[in-house]
């Protein structure tokens, strides 16, 4: 009894104890803070998609047996899966803008190291580096978008979204020709997008020191800070958002590894291949700020998910039934289904309500997605190989969006995983 009436008292203390505001921020962070989130977001995809156009020189350059190349095609998402776990712990630990800070400072230094590297071990240790920094980004964005733009969580959702779109053009666009401008040689091709990376890690220094004061103005008790969040594995909607995630990423990455090869054994020249792959990659850019901020307005988001499910089950059809005849057409459906992504981002951010859950949501989420998505490509691989056609490929990459479809109904009803983990405010 006398505990009890000593936790009573304390609990009434501390409920009539004046809690005071945080200082105020400077007028300069927001305007930084949109420049810092779109300079991350245009270098999380050049570290794969610039390796990718300059693939086969730097494989003959280092020596590659198929093994290591193989393993090297994987890696991506499994360090975003792998990584991506410990970004809650780090968030928690440094706050989550030191914690980009240190992520975009990886990436830039693992695409020095690598373009030096003398063996495919070194390349694989530096490549890994700028994707562990690139997966901690990965979760951490959406983060700091909900904790210091929660009223505009679409927009800068969407902001976000193209900025990452159009780095995963730029990189697959660009490469080949900077390259040839200057000399030739793949590892000056690599070496390029580091400035891109080191440049992104400028704005985040005076952002990263401005959240810390924050920080420690809350640890110090004039301000309440946040929990740890809740208890993710309790929460039908983080499950139903993780494998939606893993199910969009596994339709972009069969996209961009293998829909080229789908339009040359259908009889279309490579170079017109490859524009088709272009224009899927190109139709996200202006479509990943529209579908954020239309997300954001609407309390159910399962019709945009259906809507984008059918255009890419349209879009696969057409490859079965006339793969040259309507060639544009299907790559540009098959682009709009694509963008998946942005809708999947801006659901993390509204199904959770404090940035301590979204910071949770988008780790789980994402690591448990590029694990799901890691076997699709190989998997077409194989059935491509085993059938010496496009049929059972096609009709497994359209029968993945039948669950897409359904998962995404799920994952959009107005709920969020505090109320599913029984969490108040």
């Amino acid at each position: 009894m006398l505990d009890e009436d000593i936790q009573s008292r304390q609990a009434t203390a501390t409920a009539a104890a004046p809690v005071r505001q945080a200082p105020a921020r400077p007028a300069w962070l927001g305007p930084l803070l949109v420049v810092g989130i779109v300079l991350a977001a245009l270098n999380l995809r050049p570290a794969v998609t610039s390796l990718g156009a300059l693939f086969e020189e730097a494989r003959e350059g280092l020596g590659m047996s198929g093994t290591v190349a193989g393993l090297i095609t994987s890696v991506p998402a499994l360090c975003f899966a792998v990584f991506g776990v410990a970004a809650p712990r780090l968030s928690r630990r440094f706050g989550p803008a030191a914690v980009v800070c240190a992520a975009m400072a990886a990436v830039a230094a693992g695409l020095v190291i690598r373009t030096y590297a003398t063996g495919a071990a070194g390349f694989l240790a530096a490549s890994a580096l700028a994707l562990a920094g690139i997966a901690v980004t990965n979760v951490l964005v959406p983060v700091i978008v909900k904790r210091w733009f929660p009223e505009k969580l679409g927009t800068m959702t969407g902001v976000y979204s193209m900025a990452l779109a159009a780095g995963t053009s730029l990189a697959a666009a660009a490469t080949v020709p900077l390259t040839g401008a200057l000399g030739g040689d793949w590892r000056t091709g690599l070496l390029i997008w580091a400035v891109l990376a080191v440049i992104a890690v400028l704005p985040w220094l005076p952002i990263a020191r401005s959240a810390r004061r924050e920080e420690r103005a809350a640890a110090a008790g004039t301000v309440r800070t946040e929990g740890t969040g809740p208890r993710i594995v309790r929460s039908r909607t983080a499950w139903a958002l993780s494998c939606y995630f893993g199910l969009q990423a596994t339709g972009a990455y069969i996209t961009m590894g293998w829909l080229p090869q789908i339009f040359r054994d259908a009889g279309v020249s490579a170079s017109t291949a490859g524009v088709l792959l272009a224009l899927t990659m190109a139709v996200g850019v202006p479509l990943s700020f529209v579908i954020p901020g239309l997300a954001g307005r609407m309390k159910n988001q399962g019709a945009i998910a259906v809507t984008l499910g059918l255009f890419g089950l349209t879009g696969y059809v057409g490859l079965y039934l006339a793969p040259v005849a309507g060639a544009w057409a299907w790559a540009l459906l098959i682009g709009v289904s694509n963008c998946a992504f942005p809708l999947v981002i801006t659901l993390i951010g509204l199904r959770a309500k404090s940035p301590a859950g979204v910071v949770k949501l988008s780790a789980f989420a994402q690591s448990a997605g590029y694990l799901m998505s890691i076997p699709g490509p190989l998997l077409i691989g194989a059935l491509y190989q085993h059938s010496g056609g496009w049929d059972l490929p096609l009709a497994l990459m359209a029968g993945l969006l039948v669950p897409q479809i359904v998962l995404g109904v799920l994952a959009g009803r107005d709920r969020t995983i505090e109320d599913e983990c029984g969490m108040a405010d």
